[in-house]
């Protein structure tokens, strides 16, 4: 027995017994061994640069085996090579080819390669120009494989994640160990297993670490639970470059109905942040200067392009924020006064919506141009419940009651403390929560919802105007996106191509609001209830001069008064040449003054 057998037989027994056995080189009897293992580790380590050459000599070794076996399958070699190119350039967005550059390359190698091995199939490998065109076209197509950005990102995180084991042990996770890693548009992402005890709290609480070990800029990584959401499981988002350094032009209206969700601004991993708003109340919050009013501008350039939502809007600063938008707003309520009557209508418009429901044995109201969804948008909310604080009932049983009925609230805050949103329930009917930067981190619980702050969701940590988080049913995992931003110009520019799209409030709901109104006015304008000693001059001026500010109309008038259509406008006008009384709009009518005539 030779004394290089024995050493091998020595080796294998060391690691029988658990061991590691050190190579010994004695002389030149261990060179090929040790020449072949480094070998084998460089051909490996570099499979990434190597794959065309190795996608070469496959090609050349099937096509030899065909030729030698079953040379008369190359019409259908070249078939399949065929459909496979067209299916590539199609449909390769679904197998990871997001740029168009990237499928026309996927497919011109499909097509070329499949021709060459059918070629080759029936010809032979040796046929002559056959091994020329195949070392030809192995160098010209491999040019834009080696000079890839997405796949040299690739082979750099593998080598990166390859030291994940030492990584893992110097930051306290010893066990875990990476089970997949996918390059995307601005980073990286990866998915890991937790070993037994471990949890995604654990990793959160690493994320400094982490960035150190792999040598990340700060604020580069993110942590988020798998979509299976596994306890013992977690992914691991990393920034190459932070892709909201910079403001995101609006590239217009993502929707073109209430019923499609609102795509707000993408996420870091560029995806996009799209929320569904029908049947759902939200909730916009951040301090002064975080990029509120920017992302009211994204809902309000969606919402406007779509015909089957009429839009309210309350703006107590004397709609300094939502008058741009003012074309497009069917109600705008810049002063108490006018919120307490929007609201109270809002209530007078679902109740009627869900009579109507259930006389027609329906569920929910189906939003169409005919009978569209009301959103009623709300700036700054805190001063609603501080200069109107007798609104909160009103605003308590739409959130409540204004779902099904398609009648939805969207608050903005700076801090939805419960004396800010009015004492109310109506925080918690806000299936939707948008955070932008809060100052303090107990801000984040008040915004998103108790408890949120420990899961992950640091609105605190937001760096820039238009980062947010997004909270709702199908976004449960803090991932940070970027408004949209519209300049005044986008802004005016969308107005004006969106007021043409805007549809009127329904039949139903008109009539709610004028019959409600007629009550009140009936009830609290005259010094008391008509009855047959009233003159219809007293009753038709006690009603003139309790009128709202957009006014009282006609028909209500002739009622109250028992009068003639003809008899009220000879009426009206005698009090408009007068100056006691004005005509609001068409058929609506109000006093200027108190004196009784």
């Amino acid at each position: 027995m030779t004394r290089s057998h024995q050493m091998r037989r020595h080796a294998r027994k060391m690691r029988r017994n658990g061991l590691q056995p050190m190579i010994v080189i004695n002389g030149d009897e261990q060179l090929p061994d040790l020449a072949a293992v480094l070998i084998g580790r460089v051909l490996w380590r570099y499979r990434s640069e190597l794959a065309p050459l190795y996608f070469a000599v496959m090609l050349a070794l099937g096509g030899t085996v065909l030729h030698l076996t079953n040379p008369q399958w190359w019409p259908y070699l070249l078939g399949v090579s065929t459909a496979a190119g067209s299916a590539l350039a199609l449909f390769g967005a679904r197998v990871g080819l997001a740029l168009p550059s990237e499928r026309f390359y996927a497919a011109c190698v499909a097509v070329s390669a499949g021709g060459w091995f059918a070629a080759a199939t029936a010809l032979g490998v040796t046929y002559v120009p056959l091994p020329q065109i195949l070392v030809g076209g192995t160098f010209v197509l491999g040019i834009p494989w080696w000079v890839h950005r997405r796949r040299r990102a690739k082979v750099r995180v593998d080598r990166q994640l390859s030291a994940w084991p030492e990584i893992s042990h110097a930051i306290g996770l010893s066990g875990s160990r990476v089970q997949s890693a996918v390059v995307d548009v601005w980073g990286w992402r990866a998915r890991f297993a937790l070993a037994r005890g471990q949890t995604i709290q654990d990793v959160i609480a690493k994320v400094p670490a982490i960035e150190s070990a792999l040598g990340t800029f700060r604020g580069a990584v993110r942590v988020h639970p798998t979509r299976d959401d596994r306890a013992n499981r977690f992914e691991l988002r990393v920034l190459d470059t932070d892709p909201h350094a910079d403001a995101i032009p609006w590239p217009g209206p993502s929707v073109s109905s209430i019923t499609e969700p609102i795509d707000l601004g993408p996420f870091e991993d560029a995806t996009n942040a799209r929320v569904l708003l029908l049947r759902r109340h939200g909730l916009i919050g951040g301090v002064a200067g975080s990029g509120k009013s920017g992302g009211i501008n994204v809902l309000m350039g969606n919402l406007t392009a779509c015909p089957d939502v009429v839009i309210w809007a309350i703006d107590l600063k004397r709609g300094m924020e939502l008058q741009p938008w003012a074309s497009c707003i069917d109600r705008l309520a810049t002063t108490p006064e006018q919120a307490r009557v929007l609201l109270s209508d809002a209530v007078a418009v679902l109740e009627a919506r869900a009579d109507w429901l259930a006389s027609q044995g329906r569920r929910v109201w189906e939003p169409t141009p005919e009978m569209p969804a009301l959103v009623i948008v709300i700036d700054e909310y805190a001063e609603l419940a501080e200069d109107a604080p007798d609104t909160a009932g009103d605003t308590d049983s739409t959130a409540r009651r204004g779902r099904a009925v398609a009648v939805t609230i969207v608050a903005a805050t700076q801090r939805p403390t419960q004396k800010a949103m009015g004492k109310g329930a109506v925080r918690s009917q806000m299936d939707v929560r948008v955070s932008f930067r809060v100052r303090e981190r107990k801000d984040v619980d008040l915004i998103l919802g108790q408890g949120m702050l420990n899961a992950g969701w640091h609105a605190h940590t937001l760096n820039a105007p238009g980062k947010f988080l997004l909270s709702a049913p199908e976004h449960d995992t803090p991932r940070r996106a970027r408004a949209y931003l519209l300049t005044d110009e986008a802004v005016a520019n969308a107005a004006r191509r969106h007021v043409k799209l805007r549809p009127s409030l329904d039949q139903i709901s008109r009539t709610a609001i004028e019959e409600a109104r007629a009550g009140i006015l009936l009830r609290t304008s005259t010094p008391k209830e008509p009855t047959a000693k009233d003159s219809p001059e007293t009753v038709l001026w006690a009603m003139l001069n309790g009128a709202p500010e957009d006014g009282i109309p006609v028909s209500h008038l002739i009622t109250a008064t028992g009068m003639s259509r003809p008899w009220l406008y000879q009426r009206l006008r005698e009090h408009a040449e007068t100056g006691r009384v004005t005509q609001v709009s068409r058929g609506r009518w109000r006093a200027l003054t108190d004196h009784n005539p």
